[in-house]
């Protein structure tokens, strides 16, 4: 067995489990969950037609295995998007990469990358998207936790990282939008981390998923865009990675792609050659036709922002919470800061499931930045988001009675 393995904490789903353990849920209300980020807009017909499509046209069935990097259609689809979206020039053949959904690939990217004989450090937010640190780990790396700083909208402390941590480090984990925190980093952020980049030689994966959920008008600056700006169009030492999960609502598709460092996209597809990571044919031409249309991504956005809207106001009045700069989700301070006790209260008098932001985050400094804080993913319909709010807010009025 690998002992790694053990060095793996419970996933926050299996934590939340265990926490509501003996609660049994009010059952005058109905269940509804905000915990999990899971879309569950409906997923647009145009995309499951062609998918559908896919299956029945001569030569695309699964009589043959597909072949790891993608076709070239769906290549061109990805260096589409990435110009159509960021005013970014990438050669489809040698800088971008199909991959199975964004958590796949983000884990599989830290195996690549990492040397494991030379006492690694991978650098991740804190609190974080939990594949970070599992990934850290079974490449036989130590993760580093840098806090998030709530006075900047939970936007990363970077220089709270010592030199010394820089030195060893081999991989930095970007979220931007964060999860859970929504926030954005700018482009004076991002120039520090190319800078610590050039000094140190680690490599830069970018998380980049909810990119296309985003409330203001201007949309989130992406990490190659970043680099493009600031003068480094090779996009030496970044991958960014993105997703259609949460941009089309297919997360049940697992189609994303990789995009950057063409020396680092040779090594991952390398990778993924012997890991067997192929994307099937007619996910392939569902994802070509998603890539390729806008207005699904504007209408599920709006989506977004009129629930948003709605919702955001009933909790502020009763939580330390404000509108994210993007992302799906609520980061909430509780009352009385006991973040697990204000779950298990909340789904025990009003069957609402919310997530406690201290099984997202790892104590370091002596503190747990999720601890005190909710995490609320305003993923279903807008009548359910609300009434779940309408809810939280009764819970807590009633308690401060």
């Amino acid at each position: 067995m690998n002992p790694l393995l053990a060095r793996l904490q419970p996933y926050p789903f299996e934590r939340l489990r265990q926490l509501f353990a003996g609660v049994t849920p009010n059952p005058a209300y109905r269940p509804i969950s905000l915990g999990i980020g899971e879309p569950k807009h409906a997923t647009p017909a145009f995309i499951k037609q062609a998918f559908a499509q896919a299956i029945e046209t001569p030569g695309t069935d699964f009589a043959a295995y597909p072949p790891t990097i993608g076709t070239p259609a769906l290549r061109e689809a990805f260096s589409g998007w990435l110009g159509r979206r960021y005013g970014l020039k990438v050669d489809p053949a040698t800088q971008v990469l199909p991959v199975n959904g964004s958590r796949e690939a983000l884990f599989a990217f830290a195996q690549t990358v990492i040397d494991p004989t030379r006492r690694p450090v991978v650098v991740c937010p804190n609190p974080f998207y939990q594949i970070y640190e599992g990934a850290a780990l079974l490449a036989g790396a130590q993760p580093y936790y840098a806090p998030s700083d709530p006075a900047r909208n939970f936007a990363v402390d970077w220089d709270s990282v010592p030199a010394g941590v820089w030195a060893r480090t081999q991989l930095l984990y970007v979220c931007s939008p964060g999860n859970p925190t929504g926030a954005v980093m700018p482009l004076e952020e991002w120039r520090k981390l190319f800078e610590l980049s050039d000094r140190h030689g680690f490599v830069i994966a970018s998380d980049e998923c909810y990119s296309e959920i985003y409330f203001r008008d201007e949309p989130p600056l992406g990490g190659m865009e970043a680099a493009a700006k600031l003068g480094r169009a090779d996009f030496r030492r970044l991958v960014s990675f993105t997703s259609l999960s949460k941009r089309s609502n297919v997360p049940g598709m697992r189609s994303g792609f990789v995009a950057g460092d063409a020396q680092l996209l040779k090594a991952f597809a390398l990778y993924r050659t012997y890991h067997g990571s192929a994307m099937a044919p007619p996910v392939q031409a569902a994802s070509i036709v998603a890539w390729g249309d806008e207005r699904h991504v504007e209408e599920n956005r709006a989506q977004y922002r009129r629930k948003f809207a709605e919702v955001t106001p009933v909790l502020t009045d009763v939580l330390d919470v404000r509108l994210p700069d993007a992302s799906f989700y609520l980061w909430a301070g509780v009352p009385g800061g006991d973040d697990q006790a204000f779950a298990r209260e909340l789904l025990a008098q009003y069957n609402v499931t919310v997530l406690p932001g201290s099984f997202l985050a790892r104590e370091s400094g002596g503190r747990n930045p999720g601890a005190g804080r909710v995490r609320m993913a305003l993923v279903a319909q807008t009548a359910e988001c609300l009434e779940a709010a309408q809810r939280i807010a009764r819970f807590i009025q009633q308690h401060s009675a």
